[in-house]
Order: structure tokens, then C-alpha cells, then sequence
């Protein structure tokens, strides 16, 4: 039997989540390699150096995981011009019944909301799938930005976790958050 999966674009308001393809590959490593300073702080991969066989990698990982039916990987494109502006992923990693949003935007485009669309119709859609009942966002406690998404969105806090830092700006405790099917 097929694994439910969700649907391979998503119109979010002002954005347009596009499913990851090696044909984006010189596209994510633009907006990745423009935005090292501001995804240094709390992104692991994030290095100065960031390459396009990096982001390729990124991209055959996430193409794998669709076919798997373990990630489900997009690309935030802008609904206006198609200039990709970030990454989402449904990632089936906090066990049964459950997905974990994970996310970047371009430093050049924080503020406008498009993380919170993007982020939203993520979440209506693993919520659709069958016996999906939540979805979860961990973020260090340090990224408020990351933070601000499921607050906005509606989510609750349901944990704060002790964990080694990851990245340079990562304090060690991660937040965690989670809503639920209605």
C-alpha cells in the first residue's frame, strides 16, 4: 500500500512551497551562501563555504526521505517571482502519530511573514494525513525568531530539553512545541 503523502506544492499566502528537486540545486545554494551570517548562529550545516554539492547533498537526502515517506522537503518559494526565500520539512522523527516541522528563511526576508504562511499550511497539511494527531517545532531557546512561528501559529509549549549545543549560537536548551489535530 502507497504512503499518504502531502500534496507536492502548497499555495501559503505570499509564498509557494515547492517539493525539493535536484533541478533547485544552484537556487538553494544562492540562498543559502547570501544568507551564512544569519543561519551560522543556529543552522549546524550552515559554514562559510557552503557549496553547491553541499546543497545538492541536502537536496538527494530529501529526495530520498519523500521516497521514503519520512521527509517531506520544500522549498518557500515567493508567490510573486519564484526566488526561494527558504526551506520547510514535515519530518517523521518524534515518533508514532507525529511530524516535526523544521525550517530556514533567507536573511533577506525575515519579517514579512513568510515563515509563519509557509509554516501554517505545513502544519494543515501533516495534519491531514492519516494518523498524524500532531505536529512539533524544537528550536533553541536563544533563536527567538524560530520561536515566534508557533507562537503565532497557535502552538503550545509543551517542553524545554538540555541537550549539547549544535550550532555557535545554540544555548542548549532546545524548546518544544507542539499542536494538535482538533
Amino acid at each position: 500500500m502507497e504512503q499518504a503523502a502531502p500534496p507536492e506544492q502548497i499555495t501559503a499566502g505570499p509564498v509557494v512551497l515547492h517539493r525539493v528537486r535536484e533541478a533547485d540545486t544552484e537556487s538553494v545554494a544562492a540562498a543559502i551562501g547570501e544568507s551564512i551570517a544569519h543561519l551560522r548562529p543556529w543552522m549546524p550545516w550552515a559554514h562559510d563555504g557552503h557549496s553547491t554539492e553541499d546543497a545538492l547533498d541536502w537536496i538527494r537526502r530529501a529526495e530520498e526521505g519523500w521516497a521514503g515517506g519520512t521527509v517531506f522537503g520544500y522549498l518557500i518559494r515567493l508567490a510573486a517571482d519564484g526566488t526561494v526565500v527558504g526551506s520547510v520539512s514535515l519530518m517523521a522523527r518524534v515518533g508514532p502519530g507525529a511530524l516535526e516541522i523544521g525550517y530556514w528563511l533567507h536573511g533577506g526576508h525575515t519579517g514579512r511573514g513568510h515563515m509563519t504562511a509557509a509554516v501554517e499550511a505545513l502544519t494543515g497539511e501533516g495534519l491531514a494525513l492519516p494518523g498524524i494527531e500532531r505536529i512539533v517545532i524544537k528550536h533553541d531557546a536563544t533563536n527567538h525568531a524560530s520561536g515566534a512561528v508557533p507562537r503565532r501559529l497557535g502552538y503550545r509549549q509543551v517542553g524545554r530539553v538540555s541537550r549539547e549545543p549544535v550550532a555557535p549560537g545554540e544555548s542548549g536548551v532546545e524548546v518544544v512545541w507542539e499542536i494538535r489535530r482538533k
